[in-house]
């Protein structure tokens, strides 16, 4: 006599395995693709957002003129070569600064970005002032913050008199 389980059993597929063992492999080589590419897509991101901290900010002597063509107690804008230009700058490579000799041999150079939100500033001779036409910022002539949204004087440039010449130090201009 035959049991009724034992038919059962019989019927019953006796080698599940190789396909469960066959799907846990494709899951996992899924998940193992999906890293990969995760840290492919990942690796350029971090390098944009940690570069700075390993990066040195170029700072260069730029000439910007003779020492006679600058007058005592008289505030100009001079251009030159942003420090860091990219080849395929352009124009935007040049930038400025107002610069006053204060004595025969002192001079003090400003950046021509409002430290608002970087908007050009104005020199207004008979005020004696720097006027931002964006959101109203005031600065003395030394750059000081004289009224406005301003949260800090004017970014200053090192200046030196070399050889006869006037040389501003460039480098990066802070905004806010």
């Amino acid at each position: 006599m035959t049991n009724k389980n034992d038919k059962t059993e019989q019927l019953q597929p006796t080698e599940p395995a190789p396909r469960i063992q066959r799907r846990r492999f494709l899951e996992r080589l899924s998940v193992a693709l999906g890293v990969v590419a995760g840290a492919v897509l990942a690796v350029p991101g971090f390098g944009f957002i940690f570069s700075p901290l390993w990066r040195k900010t170029p700072r260069v002597w730029r000439y910007i003129g003779r020492l006679e063509e600058f007058k005592v107690g008289q505030t100009v804008n001079v251009a030159f070569l942003d420090s860091s230009p990219l080849p395929w700058a352009g124009v935007t490579a040049r930038t400025a600064a107002w610069l006053r000799r204060e004595s025969e041999d002192k001079f003090i150079a400003f950046a021509v970005n409002c430290s608002h939100l970087g908007c050009p500033v104005r020199w207004l001779p008979k005020a004696n002032l720097f006027m931002c036409p964006c959101h109203g910022g005031v600065y003395y002539s030394d750059g000081r913050v004289a009224a406005g949204p301003p949260p800090r004087p004017l970014t200053r440039f090192s200046v030196r008199v070399r050889n006869g010449g006037v040389e501003i130090e460039t480098g990066p201009i802070p905004i806010t």
